[in-house]
């Protein structure tokens, strides 16, 4: 991140607009950690469900055992294959989070730095000026110093204030 270089240190608008463009991508990072903890908390959801349908099939009797076996093993694949997928998608989830947890972190760092770094060459700025404006000396003018403007020639002004001789220009009174 670049700031103008103002007379006081960095352009104010820039810096509050850039912290300001970095808070929404904070926002926004820590809204899609948000929600891949949500679809976390979903798969867990349908792994529960699964395992309760799976539950009722084996308390069920259905009369014919072969029957029974036969769609209890069916449901029993299918519901393996869910909480598989669902396994799957919970990981890629975890690790889509974690990925934008250490992306935003390592944005909050970066800005960080980027920060501090402005805010101690504003320091070393500030500490320069005053070093240079310690050092200078202002001669003080005493008050009946006649100014410039009393020297120059047809000036109505001269140390005494105005001219006695001076005439006002045609038209004038």
């Amino acid at each position: 991140m670049r700031f103008s270089v103002v007379e006081t240190g960095y352009d104010q608008r820039q810096v509050d607009y850039c912290l300001e463009q970095l808070g929404i991508r904070l926002s926004r990072l820590a809204a899609r950690a948000e929600d891949a903890a949500g679809a976390a908390r979903e798969w867990d959801e349908i792994r529960q469900e699964a395992a309760w349908l799976s539950g009722l099939l084996q308390r069920l009797d259905l009369g014919d055992a072969a029957v029974t076996r036969h769609a209890g093993d069916a449901v029993r694949r299918e519901a393996a294959e869910i909480l598989a997928r669902a396994r799957v998608e919970l990981d890629e989830a975890r690790e889509e989070a974690r990925r934008v947890r250490e992306r935003a972190y390592e944005d909050a760092v970066q800005a960080r730095r980027d920060f501090e770094a402005a805010l101690d060459a504003r320091r070393r700025r500030e500490a320069r000026m005053d070093e240079i404006l310690s050092q200078a000396t202002v001669d003080q003018v005493p008050a009946d110093t006649p100014t410039a403007a009393a020297g120059v020639p047809g000036s109505r002004l001269g140390v005494g204030g105005l001219d006695a001789g001076a005439q006002n220009p045609p038209g004038r009174r």
